[in-house]
């Protein structure tokens, strides 16, 4: 396999596992495609200790398995699978809601704290909002994920916001390969982002479960569409056998 990108994190093991999860969030490594620790040392050009920290830390988040014997895979998630991520985050967010509405007002030097914060949360939901309605995924990938981060610190509980994110990538890597086939692949991105914002700027808690809802109603009714069929899943047909890699296939859908 082909690095795809330069290498520019901290450490060498966050480094590679920030790529390939890249890799894998972008389609290029597609679900059930198999590695080892040596083809994905000698692509990158390092020693095997850093990239097995690495394959291992993106398995415990749940995006590879590890074979004693065969290396690691990335992890092919089912719609059940999805279901569940969306249950899970909606029992968060409904915790996460009525904490928010139930709990003291914070003083005024947090409040001026919170609103700056917001500023920025802002940007995210309207650079999100955009990418979704015109259908740019790869865009929407990454300033989706960065909205629900900075929205999810503003709780102030870490595990929380750990939690949801690793769901969030697990949702993305499940839908990627779906969504890159998709014709109509607009219709399912969802772009309701700064309705959250707005409705947690005014403290309107109706409106803010209304938009809470309609996120996760819309990721509910995609799984209905996926579990009827429509699509089929176009990266199982699409797979390498060889170690050459994702590059030699190209993205799904383009």
């Amino acid at each position: 396999m082909r690095a795809s990108g330069a290498v520019t994190r901290s450490t060498l093991r966050q480094q590679i596992a920030d790529a390939l999860r890249d890799e894998v969030l972008a389609g290029r490594l597609q679900p059930g495609r198999e590695f080892t620790v040596k083809q994905i040392a000698e692509q990158y050009g390092v020693s095997a200790t850093p990239v097995r920290e690495a394959l291992f830390d993106l398995s415990a988040q749940g995006l590879l398995e590890s074979d004693q014997h065969r290396g690691f895979r990335v992890h092919e998630f089912t719609v059940a699978d999805y279901r569940a991520m969306v249950e899970a985050r909606t029992l968060v967010m409904d915790g996460v809601i009525r904490d928010v509405f139930t709990g003291a007002l914070p003083s005024a030097p947090e409040q001026e704290a919170y609103r700056d914060a917001l500023v920025s949360v802002r940007r995210r939901a309207e650079e999100a909002s955009r990418a979704a309605r015109g259908g740019d995924l790869d865009i929407l990938i990454g300033y989706d994920l960065r909205f629900w981060r900075e929205l999810g610190a503003l709780v102030g509980n870490s595990y929380i916001t750990d939690f949801l994110h690793r769901l969030r990538v697990q949702a993305w890597v499940f839908a990627v390969p779906y969504l890159r086939g998709d014709a109509d692949v607009r219709d399912w991105l969802w772009n309701g982002h700064p309705d959250l914002v707005t409705a947690i700027s005014h403290r309107d808690r109706d409106a803010l479960r209304r938009a809470v809802e309609d996120y996760n109603g819309h990721a509910l009714n995609w799984a209905d569409r996926l579990a009827a069929g429509d699509p089929a899943h176009p990266g199982h047909a699409a797979r390498p056998d060889g170690p050459e890699g994702p590059e030699a296939q190209g993205r799904p859908g383009t």
